[in-house]
């Protein structure tokens, strides 16, 4: 995790992410920089839109008004698609990170 949050530290910073600023970041920081991961971390990150890929996961869905009373079986079919909804939204943003989260388990 320290690898992804040098990355997110270089680019806010305005750097480039490339191996050897990588280092010096986790070796500032105090940690042990394993040549492996930060290869494939680099590796990984190009062609990467940071600022788009931190928007998508920093979006949040958006809550459920609360069902009218009495809504009945027509409440519980608006439920029920809400969730598949949310369900498919949460596996298409999972699906979308998990490459990059795949690599630092």
């Amino acid at each position: 995790m320290e690898y992804i949050y040098a990355a997110m530290l270089i680019h806010k910073a305005g750097g480039k992410i490339d191996e050897p600023t990588v280092k010096k970041v986790m070796q500032a920081a105090g940690a042990s920089a394993d040549d492996a991961r930060v290869k494939a971390l680099v590796a990984a990150l190009t062609g990467v839109n940071i600022d788009e890929a931190i928007q998508k996961a920093a979006v949040a869905p958006v809550a459920a008004a609360a069902p009218a009373a009495g809504g009945g079986a027509a409440g519980e079919a608006k439920k029920e698609d809400k969730k598949k909804a949310a369900e498919e939204e949460k596996k298409t943003e999972e699906a979308a990170s998990a490459g990059l989260g795949a690599l630092f388990g």
